[in-house]
C-alpha cells in the first residue's frame, strides 16, 4: 500500500517529465487525502518579479490510487466530487 510521500514522489516524477515543454517552475500546490488515495492539484509557482501565479492550460489534478499507485489525470473543468 502506498504512502502519502511515496504518492508525492509519483506525481512530481510526473509533472517532472512536463518541466521542458513549460517555461514556469512546477509545484504541487494541494493535496487532498481520500479514502483511497490522493488528489494532488498542481499547476506553476508564484513568479519572483510580479508575485503572481502564471495560469497554466490542462493542470488538472492527479488522482493517485493507494491500493495500486495508479496516477489518474482528472479533467480541469469537473468538479472533483463527480
Amino acid at each position: 500500500m502506498l504512502t502519502e510521500e511515496d504518492a508525492r514522489r509519483l506525481v512530481l516524477a510526473e509533472i517532472d517529465a512536463l518541466r521542458g515543454r513549460v517555461e514556469h517552475d512546477l509545484q504541487i500546490q494541494r493535496v487532498e487525502a481520500l479514502p483511497f488515495g490522493w488528489i494532488f492539484y498542481w499547476g506553476a509557482a508564484q513568479d519572483g518579479r510580479s508575485g503572481e501565479r502564471p495560469r497554466l492550460g490542462g493542470n488538472g489534478p492527479i488522482l493517485v490510487d493507494r491500493e495500486n499507485e495508479r496516477l489518474i489525470g482528472l479533467p480541469t473543468r469537473t468538479p472533483v466530487a463527480r
